[in-house]
């Protein structure tokens, strides 16, 4: 519910929907939400927004997931076309929020014809090559689709956790044995010198599952589980593939990846003990870690998952940057978070300075420029295996949820979690508008630049305010 917080939602469409497959009149539905049927007409027909109050009564009376509305919305709603218009053909017009409010308020139509024309425009250019989707970014938008929560994945891994509980406690020991003797494979840790640029290799003809001695315990334990995962959970795996309908087959392999993974997630961290945990621990990624054997980005992937209805954790994003700031992970989840979206990153955003301290975890207040403030917690972790020049992979992983929602965090605690103590930031320099920032390495896009010859403030650029 708290995603609607701070803009108006209009639903009118779903609303209808919802009432004529419960086959009520306006009036029955109108009673039912302690109304007048003349103002649930006006809801219905997009005059009016749906209060927080008539969300969580529809969802009581219809026993639904408020956010699956979200979807009903003409292209996903105001996030949904706040993304399309970030394409660079837009750069030279200033929309702002309000005027996207005005327009899926007044005329749902039009906006969802305006997102058929866009989304057939991206795929004809996709077909033609003139202008390339790459499959990283279509498995993107499926995972997004699914809010990263994939419901039938997380109940088997959870049924199939506590069945490994019962013979050990040590998970790793009971997956390798579940392997050994349910599917006839051995694990094999092998020296670095045998295996000098690989973490894994499935040997069918010796039968074995071998696995570098330079992964870590928590490492070994996530790479068997996958394997796991990619034997018994094959069909509930290949039945969310299908219903993708991904063309191109490096996605398909893609996607097959991140279900693997992320049920392999699911068996290290059951999702009703991973959230029981949370909400102990005030969500302390270190001690999450110990608890359930994971690794620090593990267990931040983790918790962007839990959206299983009736059972919901925080609303996390998580996005995976290397020192040039490239983003090789990006999950927003159901935070709806645009820091999660961005192909920018503003310098006055923390996340860059943890590399600097590599076992630290980094926290800060932000607030964006649409008035969005974030709780974030960044992070440098170490990968696997080394680059060019025999230097160790090094990312950040930044995390980060709603400020409203922060409170029950252990890393917010004593913390003023106001908008007015959150440090100023944008989504990178060509996106962000925000006056006489001395860190401004470019001009907003969207502006026009001014000049005066008489003065030069501290920032770099000067241009025309909205």
């Amino acid at each position: 519910m708290l995603f609607m917080v701070n803009r108006k939602f209009f639903a009118g469409a779903s609303i209808k929907r919802l009432r004529r497959g419960a086959g009520m009149t306006q009036v029955a539905l109108a009673d039912a939400l302690d109304i007048s049927a003349s103002y649930l007409n006006l809801i219905e027909r997009n005059q009016r927004p749906l209060s927080a109050r008539l969300m969580l009564l529809l969802a009581d009376r219809f026993d639904f997931d408020p956010r699956q509305l979200v979807t009903d919305e003409p292209g996903g709603g105001l996030d949904g076309i706040s993304k399309r218009l970030a394409d660079s053909m837009f750069d030279d017009l200033s929309i702002d929020r309000t005027e996207l409010d005005d327009w899926l308020a007044m005329a749902p139509n039009t906006v969802e014809a305006f997102v058929r024309i866009f989304d057939n425009q991206v795929r004809g250019q996709d077909a033609s090559g003139l202008e390339t989707l790459d499959s990283i970014q279509l498995v993107r938008s499926e995972i997004e689709r699914w809010r990263n929560h994939f419901a039938d994945l997380d109940a088997m891994a959870e049924t199939l956790a506590d069945e490994l509980r019962l013979g050990t406690a040590d998970l790793y020991g009971a997956i390798t044995e579940r392997l050994r003797v349910k599917h006839q494979l051995a694990v094999r840790i092998l020296p670095e010198t045998v295996m000098p640029d690989l973490l894994r290799r499935l040997d069918l003809h010796a039968r074995q599952l071998q696995l570098s001695e330079m992964l870590d315990p928590a490492s070994r334990t996530f790479q068997a589980a996958i394997l796991l995962a990619e034997i018994e959970a094959q069909s509930e795996i290949e039945a969310l593939i299908a219903g993708a309908d991904l063309s191109d087959n490096a996605a398909k392999r893609l996607y097959h990846r991140h279900l693997s993974s992320y049920f392999a997630a699911a068996l290290i961290m059951p999702y009703a003990r991973f959230l029981k945990a949370c909400e102990q621990t005030g969500y302390q990624i270190q001690l999450l870690q110990r608890r359930f054997g994971a690794g620090f980005e593990q267990v931040a992937h983790r918790l962007t998952t839990l959206q299983r209805v009736g059972a919901r954790g925080l609303p996390f994003f998580m996005i995976r940057i290397d020192r040039s700031g490239l983003v090789s992970k990006r999950f927003a989840g159901a935070s709806n978070a645009s820091l999660a979206e961005s192909q920018h990153r503003c310098p006055l955003w923390n996340i860059h300075r943890a590399f600097e301290r590599p076992l630290e975890v980094q926290s800060q207040l932000v607030s964006l420029e649409d008035g969005s403030t974030w709780f974030t917690l960044s992070r440098a972790v170490q990968g696997l295996g080394s680059g060019a020049g025999g230097y160790a992979a090094e990312f950040v992983i930044g995390l980060g949820v709603s400020a409203e929602l922060a409170a029950p965090l252990h890393d917010a605690r004593g913390i003023d979690l106001s908008s007015a103590n959150a440090d100023l930031i944008g989504l990178g320099c060509p996106a962000c508008t925000r006056p006489h920032c001395s860190q401004r390495s470019a001009p907003p896009k969207s502006r026009v630049l001014q000049f005066d010859g008489r003065e030069r403030g501290f920032a770099p650029y000067n241009f025309v305010a909205d």
